[in-house]
C-alpha cells in the first residue's frame, strides 16, 4: 500500500518598519511584500501580528507540499526574499514543518 506524504512548512517574520506614520503608511509597505509572496511562491500569506502598531508587523505563511525537499527549497526562498526587502528589518524569523511523523 502506497503511503500519502504531505508536508506543512510556515514561516513568520517578525518586522520592523522605516519610517512609518500612520496605519495606513504600515499597509503600503506590508501589503506589497504580502502580494509577492503569494504571487511569487503560491504561498498562502497575511500580516498575523501588530495589526495596531506603525512600526511593528508580523508576517505569516505556510505552504503544503508532498516533497519535503520542494517545500525546504520555496521556505528558503521566501525568507530570502522578505530578508532582502530594503524597507523592513528582519527582526527574527520563526519556521515550523510538520510531516506525517507529527
Amino acid at each position: 500500500m502506497n503511503r500519502l506524504h504531505m508536508y506543512v512548512g510556515t514561516l513568520s517574520f517578525d518586522l520592523l518598519l522605516g519610517d512609518v506614520h500612520s496605519l495606513k503608511e504600515k499597509r503600503s509597505v506590508v501589503r506589497p511584500i504580502v502580494a509577492e509572496l503569494q504571487r511569487k511562491y503560491a504561498v498562502s500569506a497575511a500580516e498575523v501580528e501588530h495589526m495596531n502598531l506603525h512600526r511593528r508587523a508580523v508576517v505569516g505563511l505556510a505552504l503544503v507540499s508532498g516533497d519535503a525537499g520542494h517545500l525546504s527549497d520555496v521556505l528558503d526562498r521566501c525568507e530570502r526574499l522578505v530578508a532582502g526587502r530594503p524597507e523592513v528589518e528582519l527582526l527574527s524569523v520563526r519556521r515550523r514543518f510538520h510531516g506525517d511523523d507529527d
